[in-house]
């Protein structure tokens, strides 16, 4: 028996035009059947090496139980593209975020990744077309050493770095040749852009 059957004939067409996913009415938790657009990412306010530690806890036991069903291998490299084109996105969204696209921006933007002491870094060179900078010390690989998965520091955070500037500006250059989560005793960033690109900025529409 309908759940309508005891409502009045000319009250039922207006109860289903408030039932979720109904035409014309709310969907499902109260939300219209209209695209919006997606809420902005702001889970970097609570530091990036906060949220690597809750994407890691909820990531590895799922690679985990996949690996098993369906192989490491493949899982592996599946998590990797996924990880690099969410990087991709992040990328460009930190860019329209920080008003520009170039070094200057992207230094300023190295809060997000240093906030509570999660990286040390030395700086090596900053200028308009270059950013240098080591690691010397990284709380992001203590991290994934101390929740006993050091293999997914490289997938989960090691491997966002090039296509994250990618995203932010294609023309930046990007170089690393070791990592701490690799074992060496620091990490080399190198970043550069050709003197002849100029950098956007980027502010509302």
């Amino acid at each position: 028996m309908s759940l309508l059957s005891h409502v009045d004939p000319e009250r039922q067409q207006g109860v289903r035009s408030r039932l979720p996913g109904s035409a014309g009415g709310p969907t499902l938790y109260g939300m219209d059947e209209s695209t919006n657009p997606p809420k902005p990412d702001s889970l970097n306010d609570i530091g990036v090496l906060k949220r690597r530690e809750v994407e890691a806890r909820i990531v590895a036991p799922l690679i985990e139980r996949f690996a098993e069903e369906f192989g490491q291998d493949r899982v592996t490299e599946l998590a990797r593209e996924t990880v690099i084109d969410v990087a991709r996105d992040q990328g460009a969204a930190l860019a329209e975020a920080m008003g520009g696209n170039g070094l200057t921006e992207f230094a300023n933007s190295m809060t997000n990744w240093t906030k509570g002491g999660a990286l040390e870094i030395e700086v090596r060179e900053q200028t308009a077309t270059t950013f240098a900078f080591d690691v010397v010390r990284c709380r992001y690989a203590d991290m994934y050493r101390e929740l006993d998965v050091p293999e997914l520091g490289a997938l989960l955070s090691c491997n966002r770095d090039g296509k994250m500037v990618e995203g932010f500006n294609s023309d930046i250059q990007f170089e690393r040749t070791q990592t701490i989560m690799g074992g060496a005793d620091h990490c080399d960033f190198r970043y550069s852009l050709d003197s002849g690109e100029t950098p956007v900025e980027i502010g509302d529409q």
